[in-house]
């Protein structure tokens, strides 16, 4: 679905990947609503100074699904109808083993991660359904096909979001709505340098991250193009790649590449 003349719903919108997708939405011609929860909203808001009321700011917590069950009426409001939604948003969990963790840090990463999705595919459906054309891209991780060393309720979380965004895909396959599935290996974000994450070969750059800019632009190609599946980043289709062959040898590989502070 070319994103020209549409109205795109963004979550995670105040930095990082989400920042970057309705910057570049916005410069190929579609209207915004962007979603945040509490940071970022004086950077979405600057955009206005270019593109005025093209882009609109919403304030909503996606793992409290009457938040989210409010937003469609407010962004109808704006902007008169709905063709796609992004769900880009997403946290990481503290690192630590599953054994370590308390049961508040888990469902605070289960309800962002996949609720919160789960909460905008259905609330937003009806809306996409009744439209011409409409989009659902739902960012998944390399995590959601691969465990990552003590992230495994984070990497739980994303393989949920994987198996209901092909769920969807299956449902949806004779409708107006089209959906895809977004793979982001390593991307330069808050999201990693806030989680005491060291990966090893950043600083001599054997280790090469997308920028979010990179990434944005990946999965916006993958939504006009309809791909089914979209792996954004080398790392991605590398270990995509290699986990089919071997999943033991793969889940090696990230436990060698991957060391915690």
């Amino acid at each position: 679905m070319k994103v020209s003349n549409k109205v795109i719903v963004v979550t995670g919108a105040g930095g990082g990947i989400g920042r970057e997708l309705v910057r570049q939405l916005l410069e190929k011609g579609a209207r915004v609503a962007a979603i945040i929860h509490k940071n970022g909203l004086e950077e979405i808001q600057s955009f206005t100074t270019v593109y005025g009321d093209k882009i609109s700011t919403h304030k909503a917590n996606l793992s409290n699904r009457n938040d989210v069950e409010k937003l469609p009426e407010e962004i109808i409001a704006k902007h008169g109808y709905i063709d796609g939604i992004i769900n880009n948003a997403g946290i990481l969990q503290q690192f630590h083993s599953v054994n370590k963790l308390d049961y508040e840090q888990i469902q605070r990463v289960m309800d962002v991660n996949f609720y919160g999705t789960l909460y905008m595919c259905k609330t937003f459906l009806p809306h996409l359904l009744n439209r011409p054309e409409a989009y659902i891209t739902n960012v998944s991780s390399m995590g959601g096909f691969l465990p990552v060393p003590l992230q495994s309720i984070y990497t739980a979380s994303k393989a949920a979001v994987k198996m209901l965004t092909e769920g969807l895909h299956l449902e949806l396959r004779d409708t107006n709505v089209g959906v895809t599935i977004v793979f982001p290996g390593g991307v330069d974000t808050n999201i990693v340098q806030n989680s005491g994450i060291e990966i090893e070969g950043t600083n001599n750059h054997s280790y090469k991250m997308l920028s979010p800019h990179e990434a944005a632009a990946i999965i916006i190609k993958g939504m006009e193009n309809k791909k089914y599946r979209v792996l954004a980043g080398n790392d991605a289709k590398i270990m995509d790649f290699l986990y089919r062959l071997n999943p033991k040898k793969a889940t090696d590989i990230i436990a060698n590449k991957i060391k915690t502070l």
